[in-house]
């Protein structure tokens, strides 16, 4: 049995949905769907009593179906209304995982430092040129959970993703056991 629910939203979240401040564009591919095996690489990381919030999933996301066979999972979309940047489930949650749109990906993030809470979000590699990581994580231990190959993203219209450009690491803060982590990625 899968250890999901959706979440309630909280009279501060139904206020800004009902008045359609949604406050992050989408690029025109933000819809990316992670690979299970993105997923699976995270796993062994996650406490086995943690509640984990994925705030950019449906039910048929890779990280709710597969964190959901050993943790409860809280999951939301800005498809339903739930977005992240004005959103928080009224459900108890312990940690973020996730793949966010990489458009806007700086509120993201500081928006993930504000709960402070562990997290672990997938993002390009290529963010690491900006400053916005530099600033965001000056004061705070960055953690970056690295790959020797590039993640495949599934995309909603089919297009063939088999020729990604960028590699891509989950960024982390207060969730991994060291700072910076090299893993294979094993695509099946």
């Amino acid at each position: 049995m899968k250890n999901t629910e959706n979440i309630d939203v909280n009279n501060s979240s139904k206020s800004a949905i009902n008045s359609k401040e949604v406050l992050y564009s989408r690029g025109k591919n933000d819809e990316c769907y992670t690979p299970h095996y993105a997923v699976e690489a995270i796993l062994e990381f996650i406490p086995k009593n943690a509640i984990v919030w994925c705030p950019f999933d449906t039910p048929e996301s890779e990280f709710v179906k597969q964190i959901s066979k050993t943790n409860k999972v809280v999951y939301s979309h800005i498809d339903h209304g739930e977005d992240f940047l004005v959103f928080e489930p009224n459900n108890k949650w312990d940690i973020i995982i996730s793949n966010p749109p990489f458009t806007n990906k700086r509120k993201f993030f500081e928006r993930a430092l504000s709960f402070n809470k562990p997290f672990a979000l997938i993002m390009a590699n290529t963010w690491l040129n900006d400053s916005a990581p530099k600033q965001l994580f000056k004061e705070k231990d960055l953690q970056l959970l690295m790959f020797d190959k590039r993640m495949k993203f599934g995309s909603p219209d089919g297009r063939d993703n088999s020729k990604i450009t960028f590699s891509s690491s989950y960024f982390c803060w207060n969730f991994l056991p060291k700072q910076i982590m090299m893993k294979e990625l094993v695509c099946k």
